[in-house]
């Protein structure tokens, strides 16, 4: 599926572009996901270098995701997404050649969603150029980072009550182990989009006027106030996941001891009970009348001191 944001009279519009059909006129955003093989072969006639593919879009080295090329400026950058609990990362790729950005996505951006649903809706002032329309994607992507973070404070603040509780140490230590594969994707993207924004300051550093430098500080110092608490997050989940499993470890031990305990418990009786069941011929006890209720009772006193000497030693 291919949209584009239209510019006209400094109003914004998004429609649909259909394949071998001439781009809009004052078009300044395309927006290509999950191209098919038509659609594909359409944008191959629009650049002079290849429609970049799925696997393309995964490298991480700087030279790969940061580029200047025959095509114009080409930028990968990572995106949060959630898919119900869970947060993974998706890679956009981004061409900007003059006034034209070109997207690349092989999965849904509800950051893109959220900004057309702003264009369509006029609550956009400061979109002016394609050049804008990357930095609010970037913008948009930071904000919604922050509000992750936020989220995982009150998740964390929940499960730190939880951890003593038997009922859902399971379900904690799932959460905790969510929460840190969170903390990761939001340091990752945090990473990226710092590395995306230096690199678009430097090389459209002829063209950006001061509204757009503004921008680009401003999204970098909210990066810089936001790492410290990924940071925090992380020592944060590892102290609950240590807790959690100290917790569970105490519990465990406590099981043990009393098996422990309960063996050594019955051992003395176990130990009368295995000589009086030897059933040698020559062995006097077996001749007294009272010779089995006298080790019966043996091996209950046996027991019975040995249980007190535990309890009065506190082992218990």
């Amino acid at each position: 599926m291919i949209s584009a944001c239209i510019l006209t009279d400094n109003k914004l519009s998004i429609t649909q572009v259909m394949p071998n059909q001439p781009l809009p006129a004052d078009v300044i955003w395309l927006d290509v996901n999950q191209p098919d093989d038509e659609e594909r072969s359409w944008l191959e006639t629009l650049f002079v270098e290849d429609v970049p593919e799925e696997d393309e879009m995964d490298d991480i080295e700087s030279s790969s995701r940061f580029r200047v090329g025959p095509d114009g400026v080409h930028i990968l950058s990572l995106f949060p997404q959630r898919l119900a609990t869970e947060i993974r990362g998706v890679n956009m790729s981004f061409t900007m050649r003059k006034n034209l950005l070109i997207s690349f996505r092989e999965d849904h951006v509800s950051i893109v969603r959220l900004l057309r649903y702003y264009i369509r809706h006029n609550n956009v002032d400061d979109i002016r150029c394609a050049l804008d329309i990357l930095l609010k994607l970037q913008d948009l992507k930071v904000d919604q980072l922050s509000d992750l973070i936020e989220d995982a404070y009150s998740t964390l603040d929940e499960t730190s009550e939880q951890i003593t509780d038997d009922a859902h140490v399971d379900a904690t230590l799932e959460e905790l182990v969510n929460q840190e594969k969170l903390n990761s994707q939001i340091l990752q993207a945090l990473h990226d989009t710092r590395r995306a924004l230096i690199f678009i300051r430097k090389t459209f550093e002829s063209s950006i006027d001061d509204r757009q430098g503004r921008v680009i500080d401003e999204v970098l110092k909210d990066i810089e106030s936001i790492l410290p608490h990924t940071s925090f997050i992380s020592n944060k989940i590892n102290f609950q996941l240590e807790a959690s499993m100290g917790y569970t470890n105490q519990k465990q031990n406590s099981i043990i001891k009393i098996f422990s305990v309960a063996a050594v418990v019955f051992m003395p009786p176990t130990w009368i009970a295995s000589v009086y069941g030897m059933n040698f011929k020559f062995m006097p006890e077996l001749e007294w009348y009272w010779g089995y209720p006298l080790s019966i009772g043996l091996m209950v006193c046996s027991a019975a001191v040995t249980y007190f000497f535990f309890r009065k030693k506190g082992w218990l």
